[in-house]
């Protein structure tokens, strides 16, 4: 009998309160939980530290050896749209360095974490390149609040002596609005209430509508988790 989730796909735009949710469970006890929310012993797979090292690698070619950039540009956007894809794929190639341990699920709940806009492909694109081993077995939790509530919550999270902290990065306000504005999740998400067909796999999904804000108060986010993860844990059987 499976007490746990596997795989916890956590989205939503920047700064929604996806960085603040896993910070509660992490401050949660293992017992309450799994009890409540059914995440065990858990870990991240995160693309930002992944495209932060390419921010830095530039930074190294340009100031430091005075060669080319690589990766992004003088703006700091991508060369290239299929680098958001890349990062989809080394999230799953992460996720398969986990399973060479056997017995990694028997007590680890993985938690995956990524935004996507459209101008970069969106949720249609990233969900072509996660790995059958993913989606066979991962639930869907996405944080929804509009472009604005992100515009004001990346402004506040913002520390310019820490742009590489999890908690603590931000984007200009410019870069914000070309690449999170406009977003495909409504679309991605199609009209079933619960499922997301990706690939012939029918992925359970729940929204965490976060307005207002709910994961700024650990009182409110605890019972609004609860109801989250008991609807996905609900579901998931009859995926």
């Amino acid at each position: 009998m499976m007490e746990r989730f596997k795989i916890v796909i956590l989205m939503g735009r920047p700064a929604s309160g996806k960085s603040e949710l896993i910070n509660f469970l992490r401050n949660t006890p293992l017992e309450e939980r799994l009890r409540r929310f059914h995440i065990g012993e858990f870990e991240e797979i995160d693309d930002f530290p992944m495209l932060w090292v390419w921010f830095e690698e530039d930074a190294i070619y340009e100031k430091i050896l005075k060669k080319p950039r690589i990766h992004t540009d003088e703006e700091g956007y991508f060369k290239h749209q299929y680098q958001w894809d890349l990062l989809i794929e080394r999230i799953s190639l992460e996720y398969d360095k986990r399973l060479r341990d056997e017995n990694y699920h028997n007590t680890m709940t993985c938690i995956i974490e990524f935004s996507r806009g459209s101008e970069h492909g969106g949720y249609h694109s990233a969900f072509k390149h996660l790995s059958e081993k993913i989606l066979k077995e991962a639930v869907i939790l996405y944080i929804n609040v509009p472009y604005e509530e992100s515009l004001r919550k990346n402004r506040k999270r913002f520390n310019p002596n820490r742009p590489d902290s999890i908690l603590e990065h931000g984007l200009p306000d410019k870069k914000l609005e070309k690449m999170y504005k406009e977003i495909d999740w409504e679309d991605f998400k199609g009209d079933d209430p619960h499922f997301i067909e990706v690939r012939g796999h029918k992925v359970p999904y729940v929204v965490f509508e976060n307005m207002p804000s709910q994961t700024d108060d650990p009182a409110l986010l605890g019972p609004a988790l609860d109801k989250c993860f008991g609807k996905l844990w609900e579901i998931f059987p009859k995926r």
